[in-house]
């Protein structure tokens, strides 16, 4: 078989910030990363301005001129990456002579990450949460969860951990029920005191942070504190939920045997298995979070199976370039979640 020559770029960039990668196609060296904290949002020139003298840098350390395929995954591609998809294309041929190119949501880089080029289910949470399927026919596409945000869902998410531990301090302070003292001790001391809470909160276009930021405060109390324990359960329920409702759902087709339709049936059914990994900051959080979820998994996909996450959205985006540049992309196209540009 021959191996393709040449180099693929992958880009994902998320809240957190930006983060690039060069590597050859035919994996001969390690990829070559840039990374800026500084998240671009959905600004297709601020991307740009990011994107191409980084990449440049990166080819010239390559000792490469162009790179033949791309794709770049960012946060919101999938609700609000219009503009994306009108400027990046022309862009990025322009700039760096790419020739296949790959959009898509920051949820399927992370799934491509985490899973490769599988069917299965991917739970990507960190500030926010959303979960992705497929069982890579274009029938059955993408099925997506939650990435609602943080004011409609991301439930189960670092952002909805944490606002349910303020709320918790904040009840203890008012001597409501459901109150934490635990929590409202940490609460004080990390963001200071309750009364002051909201006017240091509300205003700020970085909330979602914010409320995630006291998220591994919840896990710390947890041990000790049952009403911290508690949010963290609810959360497992949550995202187990996530990744029931995305696991893929395969048809019988008329005239197979009960044998065979019971092999292709929904998830539950006997003998069905189906891979399920968690990637994300969130997860880092450990047992106070991990082990109520496993519990959670079990009961509600106790035919699915969690596997660890190959790699980063990061690495997942270097994989659909490369795929791209061998005709080799398994992944479902989408007009939203992933588009094929060229």
């Amino acid at each position: 078989m021959t191996r393709a020559a040449g180099h693929v770029l992958g880009v994902d960039s998320g809240g957190s910030g930006i983060r690039i990668a060069l590597a050859p196609a035919d994996d001969s060296d390690p990829p070559l990363t840039w990374a800026s904290p500084a998240p671009a949002g959905m600004a297709a020139r601020r991307l740009l301005d990011d994107i191409l003298p980084a990449a440049r840098d990166l080819l010239a350390r390559a000792g490469a001129r162009t790179c033949e395929a791309a794709c770049v995954g960012a946060a919101g591609m999938a609700a609000l990456g219009d503009e994306l998809r009108a400027v990046l294309p022309d862009a990025l041929r322009e700039a760096l002579g790419v020739r296949r190119l790959a959009l898509a949501s920051d949820a399927v880089t992370a799934y491509a990450g985490a899973l490769g080029q599988r069917p299965g289910a991917v739970v990507a949470g960190g500030t926010g949460m959303i979960a992705l399927g497929t069982d890579l026919t274009p029938e059955g596409g993408w099925r997506r969860a939650d990435g609602w945000g943080h004011l409609l869902g991301d439930c189960g998410s670092g952002a909805w951990i944490g606002r349910a531990g303020l709320e918790a301090g904040l009840r203890a302070y008012d001597g409501r029920a459901g109150g934490s003292d635990a929590l409202l001790a940490r609460m004080t001391a990390v963001l200071g005191p309750a009364p002051d809470l909201p006017g240091a909160l509300y205003p700020r276009p970085d909330r979602p942070a914010v409320l995630a930021s006291f998220a591994p405060e919840v896990a710390r109390c947890a041990p000790k504190d049952p009403v911290a324990a508690r949010i963290l359960r609810e959360a497992a329920w949550h995202i187990a939920g996530a990744a029931a409702a995305v696991c893929p759902r395969r048809r019988p087709v008329s005239g197979r045997s009960a044998r065979s339709a019971a092999e292709t049936a929904a998830p539950g059914a006997a003998g069905v298995t189906h891979e399920v990994a968690l990637t994300g900051g969130l997860f880092r959080m450990g047992d106070p979070l991990l082990a109520p979820l496993r519990e959670e998994l079990q009961s509600q996909l106790p035919h699915a199976r969690l596997v660890p996450a190959q790699g980063t959205p990061l690495d997942g985006a270097l994989r659909v370039a490369g795929a791209l540049m061998t005709d080799s992309l398994r992944l479902p196209a989408d007009p939203v979640m992933l588009r094929i540009i060229c």
